[in-house]
């Protein structure tokens, strides 16, 4: 169903780890560490300035997989793994772009299921991968027949 698609990668989106936005995100999720808002703790670190939380990157704005087409509803996010080289820093500008990396089949007791893997990378500006956020992305067959019509 989207073994064509492996390979394909949206182009780079330069995004801001803002200080605001991190402030907001880090009492969403209620992790109140001060390493995320407080100046002066930041300035403590070991890092020397602020830092984003390590699941911070949902919020990024990755691009368009060309040619890539997900139904709008009936989706099952079965998996997300984030690998860093290092923290980001709040202040940054990253340039993040999504790509299809894998594409399979199982069948299931609910019939036949797709996994389709995307990984959502983000790098500095002289293009050093800085993260890389891999999800699973599971189509069930009642989905899978629907996309078929």
């Amino acid at each position: 169903m989207y073994q064509d698609d492996i390979g394909k990668r949206s182009e780079k989106v330069k995004n801001v780890v803002e200080r605001g936005a991190v402030k907001k995100f880090a009492e969403a999720i209620g992790d109140l560490n001060p390493i995320y808002w407080d100046e002066e703790t930041g300035k403590r670190s070991r890092y020397g300035r602020n830092i984003a939380p390590p699941t911070f990157p949902r919020v990024f704005d990755y691009g368009v997989i060309e040619g890539l087409k997900l139904p709008p509803k009936g989706l099952i996010h079965g998996e997300q793994r984030f690998r860093y080289e290092r923290p980001l820093f709040v202040g940054e500008e990253l340039y993040c772009y999504a790509e299809v990396k894998d594409y399979y089949e199982k069948q299931s007791s609910m019939g036949q299921l797709g996994f389709l893997i995307i990984a959502n990378n983000g790098e500095d500006t002289n293009g050093n991968l800085l993260f890389t956020s891999t999800s699973t992305i599971i189509i069930n067959e009642a989905v899978r027949k629907a996309m078929s019509v």
